[in-house]
């Protein structure tokens, strides 16, 4: 529970509480507003709480995510290495580099028997050398 009493959690819960008093104040604005003959205010009526509950719900999602943190990673790896020792989890998540992976062109093996290929191709290295050419100006 120690890890919801720090100052970054006391700012989450204290947003969540001013939200959810402010979504629900505007409710209760567009009630009157509804009231007093404005047809509209109806669905602000009822879409202000609903925001109010998103705030709760997202706010409980968190600190059920965060007192849970310790045991989930060892939950999804099974939480034992591959000599048979149980791992120690880890409090961050690991940030590791993308790796970078070389692209290797595809050896041209039979690519020059499909005739159709290479007339196209040739076609469109044309295009390619007249940029300002038409289709039809093709002499091939």
């Amino acid at each position: 529970m120690k890890r919801l009493w720090t100052p970054a959690w006391i700012a989450r819960h204290v947003a969540a509480i001013v939200l959810v008093v402010a979504f629900l104040a505007l409710g209760w604005w567009q009630i009157s507003r509804a009231a007093g003959g404005n047809t509209l205010s109806w669905a602000y009526a009822f879409e202000w709480p609903v925001f109010a509950g998103f705030v709760v719900f997202v706010w409980w999602r968190e600190v059920r995510h965060t007192l849970r943190g310790d045991a989930a990673p060892a939950r999804r790896t099974g939480g034992e290495t591959a000599a048979g020792e149980s791992e120690a989890p880890s409090a961050r998540p690991a940030v590791r580099r993308p790796v970078r992976v070389a692209r290797v062109p595809v050896p041209a093996d039979g690519v020059e028997d499909d005739a159709e290929l290479a007339a196209y191709n040739r076609y469109l290295s044309w295009l390619n050398a007249n940029p300002g050419a038409r289709p039809g100006d093709y002499p091939g």
